[in-house]
């Protein structure tokens, strides 16, 4: 089992920056394949963001790619998601979760219901 809990979400101007950091408890991010961030907004599915995979290979959903940042600190068990160029529309709810399971090919780590645990989430609001 193991424990996610996200932090560092928050409101913020269009254009601002925040960095959302997931720290794992009871296991160790490298003991997974994949460490996902994704968002949620209400009436809407969860969506990918962002993932890393135990290799450090990265994922990006296109809307974000150029701004945000995923990286993994295995000192600190912890994953961060560097945000950029924050726009109205990032505004969402945001997640962690690891993914068990090693994927190769295309259409990796970027679905939820691949992933095994998840945090809390860390609500992020970008206004105008």
């Amino acid at each position: 089992q193991v424990q996610l809990e996200e932090s560092g979400g928050g409101e913020v101007t269009f254009g601002d920056s925040l960095r959302l950091s997931c720290a794992a408890s009871g296991r160790a991010f490298s003991d997974f394949a994949a460490v996902g961030w994704f968002r949620q907004t209400p009436g809407k599915e969860r969506e990918f963001v962002s993932a890393i995979s135990r290799t450090g290979n990265t994922y990006y959903r296109d809307a974000v790619k150029g701004r945000f940042t995923i990286s993994r600190d295995n000192a600190q068990n912890t994953v961060y998601l560097q945000m950029t160029s924050l726009r109205r529309e990032d505004t969402a709810l945001y997640y962690c979760a690891v993914d068990e399971w090693d994927c190769q090919g295309y259409g990796c780590y970027v679905n939820a219901p691949e992933y095994h645990y998840w945090g809390q989430g860390t609500q992020v609001t970008v206004s105008s």
